[in-house]
């Protein structure tokens, strides 16, 4: 008998090559090359049965000759989650939802597809787990009387058979790393499988305007487990976000061709489910009765929301090797932003600990936080706080210039919304009008919003 012939995949790019190699040949990634059984060869149609819907050739057409149409969204019933897709399901779209394991991303789905269900015909595919399990999960969710169509089935073939005979309309897949096609030979969950049943699927949505949901497995590290092309064939990626010990679940836009991408919707868990939270900016503020040294209250900006997040600092004395510990914020960035204050504003904390945390688990990426960090380590040194209701954000250049961020106008008009009374915000974001019930003091320079600061406490 002859033997099996292996091949090593890569999981980033998918390419194959006949060894082990350390580094990728083809996207020179290193430790992604995976051993997978070789598939034999197969025929040239393929994918012709299952792409019927997009096989015949398409014209060329000059792009000025194309009517530009907007794209027609159903609402979910779910506001916090069409906030992220972007008003709704598209027709045809294909979502690529993951995250951690039980962090809600199944009971999100059987929410919208009870909701869905009301007004145009679902299926809910699980190959994970069964019919049974699915009905209890809608009975301790109050889905009592629901009327989705539900078919525990891991067998590609098998799948698209139920949907032309269904004819959904919307369709969740749970999930893309259990489904297998006959066409190959290797387990599911492998880099070929999750490959080809993902654009089989993509093929499918298209051609029949079936909106798709592939609910996707994470690593280790928290990305989409599978190959780097799964997120490019979708139109959407979402990631389940929240941290265990918390109730409170946020659901991010990582790509987004109908919307605006780094949205974010905010869920809070409940015994009957995920309940959409309206005011978010409550989660990830303190409830302080009296103003502490070491916060400060920046408003930052996820995708076209702005949220007032409240930053901590606290500077410690330390050892022989200061620790620079930053939680929602990043590290090398607080190095860069405290060598800052030390050259231009002559505040030294070479010899102390200093931590950073962002409240309520929030990931703040956005340059506009340098400002309020800054100003929250220099409370904490001086140990003194910052005035009641009060605001900041800019960025923070290594000359000490304070450079401004995009969209101050709608950030500073939340604070005010949000009873915030004094803001110190980049000059280039200071407003030719001035916002009732908020003082507002442009700065240039970090020396000068140090002072400001001062002067204020």
């Amino acid at each position: 008998m002859a033997k099996e012939k292996t091949v090593y995949t890569c999981s980033e790019c998918g390419g194959i090559s006949p060894k082990w190699l350390g580094k990728c040949p083809h996207c020179n990634a290193w430790n992604t090359l995976e051993e997978t059984r070789a598939e034999p060869a197969a025929g040239k149609n393929r994918m012709q049965a299952l792409t019927r819907g997009l096989n015949a050739a398409q014209p060329v057409t000059t792009l000025s000759h194309i009517e530009a149409a907007d794209v027609a969204r159903t609402p979910t019933g779910l506001e916090e989650l069409d906030r992220v897709l972007g008003g709704g399901i598209v027709s045809g779209g294909v979502v690529l939802i993951g995250g951690d394991p039980g962090i809600g991303k199944s009971t999100l789905l059987l929410q919208a597809l009870d909701a869905l269900s009301r007004q145009m015909p679902v299926l809910y595919v699980t190959g994970e787990e069964s019919g049974a399990q699915v009905a209890m999960r809608a009975h301790r969710l109050g889905l009592d009387g629901s009327q989705v169509r539900v078919q525990a089935e891991i067998q590609l073939e098998n799948i698209i058979a139920t949907m032309e005979v269904e004819k959904p309309s919307f369709c969740v897949i749970d999930s893309i790393q259990t489904i297998y096609s006959d066409q190959l030979t290797s387990a599911p969950g492998s880099v070929a499988q999750v490959r080809e049943c993902a654009a089989h699927l993509t093929r499918v949505a298209k051609a029949t305007g079936c909106t798709t949901v592939l609910v996707g497995h994470v690593t280790k590290e928290g990305a989409i487990a599978g190959p780097r092309v799964l997120e490019h064939i979708v139109d959407t990626v979402l990631y389940f976000e929240g941290d265990t010990h918390s109730s409170f679940r946020l659901v991010r836009a990582i790509k987004n061709r109908f919307g605006a991408v780094n949205e974010i919707g905010v869920f809070a868990m409940t015994d009957k489910g995920l309940k959409g939270v309206t005011n978010p900016s409550a989660i990830f503020l303190s409830t302080h009765s009296e103003p502490v040294p070491g916060s400060c209250v920046l408003v930052t900006l996820e995708g076209t929301r702005p949220l007032l997040v409240e930053i901590q600092a606290l500077v410690d004395a330390g050892g022989p090797s200061p620790r620079r510990l930053s939680v929602g914020l990043e590290r090398d960035r607080l190095a860069m932003l405290l060598a800052v204050l030390h050259r231009h504003a002559g505040m030294a904390c070479s010899d102390q600990d200093v931590f950073v945390n962002a409240v309520g688990g929030v990931r703040i990426s956005e340059p506009a936080a340098d400002l309020a960090v800054l100003l929250a380590i220099q409370s904490s040194l001086r140990g003194k706080p910052l005035p009641k209701g009060f605001i900041a954000f800019g960025e923070v250049g290594l000359a000490g210039e304070v450079r401004p961020a995009p969209r101050g106008q709608e950030r500073l008009k939340e604070a005010a919304k949000l009873g915030f009374s004094i803001a110190v915000v980049p000059k280039a974001n200071a407003p030719k009008k001035p916002i009732e019930g908020l003082t507002i003091h442009p700065v240039e320079r970090v020396e000068e919003a140090i002072s400001l600061v001062r002067s204020l406490m």
